[in-house]
């Protein structure tokens, strides 16, 4: 837990950080109502840099929808040989193509997210994350009869440094209580993110797929216009804007459809994917599902963890809360590593014996 949150410091400020180091792309001003380039004008851009390569993913920005974001693969499958080549939304010219899997920022990301070890990596974290919760809710149990003797806040300066961080540890640990318990719980849904989206994939897509059954389970080799589809997936879905498209084949879609996540445009819905299914060959749409619980729950659960909904005011707040954490987990492990003194820190710190034996 302590390296999640080492590691979690500089995810807060990721965008900040990515300008400073050069590595966060912008798209060069022009006027609002400047003309958008086709989606296929665009993909072909970024595809013409790696012919030998298929567009796996694209969409847009979080924060700006002017510029384009394509992953190129060898193949549709998952796969961590990937491209990401980054297009002017308005012009279709290529605005970079930044290296992958490597740099600072990079190694904090894997480390926080899957210790560089894949799901199995995610799930350990969780579980870690797991008992995480039920020792903050122990902690919360033996924090009253602990300090039944001593004023809220006091930290005992007097004493020796075991029982000044011990205080320490009491004071900061139950003002941060709260978040720390949900940025715990909803770390531990996010490590079930890539089981639940296959989870969905095998409970929603395959049901919506029957029409198609008997063909090949290849991606489809003729398109209709990525334009075409996109217009008619949003048609289908008013007042939401494009978060990303899955391509035929890949993770997140089927061989027969362009999948297109959308976004709403409310502080909520904004969070929160309508996916729509647009046959590759017709262009038409096919299905447009509601989001099951589960993923609803994974999707709201990742603002609240990244504290990224309420610009950099909440930026700070999680930031100064974080480095609190970090100060419990450490006078933590301090208070374990000293725990073979002659007396025994409750022994020491007399106040957690209820008067009279009860």
């Amino acid at each position: 837990m302590l390296l999640l949150c080492l590691t979690g410091l500089p995810l807060i400020f990721h965008h900040e950080i990515g300008h400073l180091l050069g590595t966060e792309i912008e798209s060069p001003p022009m006027p609002a109502d400047a003309p958008r380039a086709s989606a296929d004008r665009v993909l072909a851009t970024a595809n013409a840099l790696y012919p030998e390569r298929i567009v796996q993913f694209a969409g847009h920005d979080d924060h700006d929808d002017t510029i384009w974001f394509a992953t190129l693969t060898h193949t549709p499958e998952p796969t961590s040989d990937f491209r990401s080549v980054i297009v002017d939304a308005r012009t279709s010219a290529v605005l970079g193509d930044p290296p992958v899997n490597e740099g600072f920022m990079h190694v904090m990301f894997q480390l926080h997210v899957d210790l560089f070890a894949g799901l199995p990596g995610k799930l350990f974290l969780g579980f870690m994350g797991l008992l995480l919760l039920v020792s903050i809710v122990s902690g919360v149990v033996l924090y009253a009869p602990f300090m039944r003797k001593l004023r809220f806040g006091e930290v005992r300066r007097q004493r020796s440094p075991r029982i000044k961080w011990l205080d320490l540890h009491n004071l900061l640990g139950i003002v941060t209580v709260v978040w720390l318990f949900v940025v715990g719980a909803t770390g531990v849904i996010n490590t079930w993110a890539d089981l639940l989206f296959k989870y969905w994939q095998q409970d929603q897509l395959t049901t919506l797929l029957v029409p198609y059954r008997g063909e090949p389970l290849v991606p489809v080799a003729e398109r209709a216009s990525v334009q075409r589809s996109l217009d008619a997936a949003l048609a289908a879905a008013p007042r939401h804007r494009l978060r990303f498209i899955a391509f035929p084949g890949t993770a997140f879609s089927s061989p027969h459809h362009y999948t297109f996540f959308l976004r709403g445009d409310t502080p909520l819905t904004s969070r929160l994917y309508q996916t729509v299914l647009v046959d590759a060959r017709t262009a038409e749409v096919t299905a447009a599902p509601a989001l099951p619980w589960y993923l609803v729950m994974l999707l709201v659960s990742q603002p609240l963890h990244f504290g990224d909904y309420a610009g950099m005011p909440m930026q700070i707040l999680w930031a100064l809360l974080d480095i609190a954490t970090i100060i419990v987990l450490g006078s933590g492990l301090y208070l374990w590593l000293k725990r073979r003194q002659p007396r025994s820190l409750v022994e020491e710190a007399g106040v957690a014996v209820p008067d009279n034996g009860r």
